[in-house]
């Protein structure tokens, strides 16, 4: 294989399919490495067309997954033979914790963006303005301006699905037709708009195609099977493999290589500028560099910080870019799991066609100005949630369990339900932390990561809130058997792991500047969760794609004015 590129990408996931694409059609050969192994659209999706009773113990989770994967599955997420491939094993690849992080990795091209929740939310400056307001850790280096125009771009390729609110809060984008609530939530939003004026529900805003068609392999409408985590073949949600490699691939400058381990960016003193990447095959374990003008790092927040660590010089002694010792501090995720659940007597003659692979949203309400303002806690929450019908369960009754009644039984569906689930933002404290263990190495030689990090008394307050908020909606609305919910919230869980090189206006307090470099390596470019200032309530995916699609425009236009 060549190994001079104009270009370097690390990482296959939401971030990484949108810097290939970006820079090979504008041009640059690009090698894109994953370390994980070789995944294709649609022949790769072994399980995409099982049903529960294809497998033995019907499609739920095993002993044997427990074992090989104890920190994958005890979050839930991980919950079934048919998704178990689509994420790491937790003894092939270890990690250390100080306190309970759920670190939820997929190594395999396309990472994560085959399993995602799909949920896209852009930003505003009630979040980008938050951290100069309050004095809380640092300014972001760019405003909603900056990055609206990027959102536009990114959401006409993706097909976002939503409905336009108007709200300041939570600014509208480019979006297909909205899924349709089914009448329980649809009870739900007309009670909340008679009840309060601060607050509505919407179905979700979701990067499905619900109308005509969208660039990539065979991109469709959604077909509502709602089997998203096992890929889709029809390319009806977003994903890398999907739609952005695509994308590069026909450009013709895309060099994908995976199962490649990058633990380090070379450097060049003299020039100030990094000269390319250090590689690990994973099978074989040949140590490989592959040179490049321009790298980007996209291997995901923690993956994409711990090579920064890594990359020591002279120069660096404590990581590329770290002058400012703040790599790896700031780490954040949302804090979940609290909200409220209830029943309801009626609908009786209702049910639903379909498997929507979505949700509602309640936008965030909370310290927003006015009589919105808290005074327990900053910043806010949104939630997210659903209804439907239970299950069949009177089957399982003895007196029905055979005959007439049971026939009849099984044809008719449980009570309506709903649930709101509270997802709230995590302040950027800078002893939230993760950090590498070189007395604990992988089979590669690496060193591991440990996590330091847990939710602080802002946050706690805020849970408080969340639950009796969702509590108040569902009796309003009029609902039976209102029943508060909280599971205790431990970190990593939310899977939206930021803030390990955060961008900022000064290289004394932060490693990024406001175009997502290096701010003394002017030709890295770090555009996954590791560059997030402040973490939003929002799930931030959209961000990073629009973040990544903007730097690497910054980028072309860096190269073609030879400063890099």
């Amino acid at each position: 294989m060549e190994n001079k590129f104009d270009a370097i990408v690390v990482g296959t996931g939401i971030s990484g399919g949108w810097a290939a694409k970006e820079l090979c059609e504008k041009g640059l050969k690009t090698l894109v490495l994953e370390r994980g192994r070789m995944l294709k659209h649609i022949e790769d999706y072994t399980t995409m067309n099982d049903d529960h009773w294809d497998y033995e113990v019907g499609d739920r989770i095993t002993q044997k997954i427990r074992k090989r994967q104890p920190k994958q599955s005890r979050t839930g997420y991980v919950n079934s033979e048919a998704t178990k491939h689509l994420f790491v094993d937790d003894i092939k690849h270890p990690y250390n914790e100080v306190k309970q992080f759920d670190w939820i990795r997929g190594y395999h091209v396309g990472g994560r963006s085959l399993t995602w929740g799909r949920q896209v939310y852009r930003w505003s400056d009630f979040d980008f303005e938050a951290n100069l307001k309050e004095g809380i850790a640092v300014d972001w280096p760019i405003r909603y301006k900056d990055i609206s125009p990027w959102y536009d771009y990114v959401e006409k390729y993706i097909g976002v699905s939503g409905e336009k609110l108007g709200l300041p809060q939570l600014p509208d984008g480019q979006f297909l037709k909205p899924m349709e609530l089914n009448c329980i939530e649809d009870k739900l939003k007309k009670s909340i708009s008679e009840n309060y004026n601060d607050r509505l529900l919407t179905i979700g805003r979701v990067a499905h195609i619900t109308e005509g068609s969208k660039p990539g392999l065979g991109r469709v409408s959604c077909q509502y099977r709602n089997r998203c985590r096992r890929g889709c073949p029809f390319g009806s949600y977003f994903s890398s493999n999907s739609s952005t490699l695509p994308a590069a691939e026909a450009s013709g400058n895309m060099t994908l290589r995976p199962n490649s381990i990058v633990h380090q960016v070379l450097y060049d003193k003299d020039k100030e500028l990094a000269t390319g990447v250090s590689v690990i095959d994973s099978e074989t374990k040949e140590v490989i560099e592959f040179k490049a003008k321009v790298i980007f790092l996209c291997a995901s927040a923690i993956p994409s910080t711990s090579i920064l660590m890594q990359s020591k010089s002279e120069r660096f002694p404590n990581g590329m870019g770290n002058d400012c010792e703040e790599l790896g501090h700031n780490i954040m995720d949302h804090h979940f799991k609290v909200g409220a659940r209830a029943t309801y007597d009626g609908f009786k003659d209702k049910y639903f066609i379909g498997r929507r692979p979505n949700g509602i949203y309640i936008p965030r309400f909370r310290n927003i100005g006015g009589n919105t303002d808290q005074k327990d806690f900053v910043r806010g929450y949104g939630y997210q949630g659903g209804g439907g019908r239970s299950a069949w369960s009177d089957i399982v009754k003895e007196e029905t369990a055979y005959g007439k009644d049971f026939k009849k039984a099984i044809l008719e569906p449980g009570d309506w339900s709903i649930g709101l689930n509270g997802f709230g933002e995590i302040l950027p404290y800078h002893n939230n932390r993760m950090f590498l263990d070189y007395d604990k190495k992988d089979q590669w030689g690496l060193p591991t990561i440990t996590f330091d990090a847990e939710i602080k008394e802002n946050e706690l307050n805020m849970r408080k809130d969340m639950k009796q908020q969702a509590y108040d909606m569902l009796e309003s609305a009029g609902f039976k058997n209102v029943t508060p919910t909280e599971s205790e919230y431990g970190f990593g869980i939310g899977i939206h792991e930021m803030g390990t090189a955060r961008m900022g206006r000064d290289p004394k307090t932060s490693v990024l500047d406001g175009n997502n470099r290096l701010h003394h390596v002017k030709n890295v470019y770090v555009t996954d969760g590791s560059c997030m200032t402040s973490g939003g309530n929002q799930n931030p995916s959209i961000t990073y794609m629009a973040l990544t699609a903007r730097a690497a425009n910054h980028a072309v236009k860096e190269l073609k004015k030879m400063n890099i």
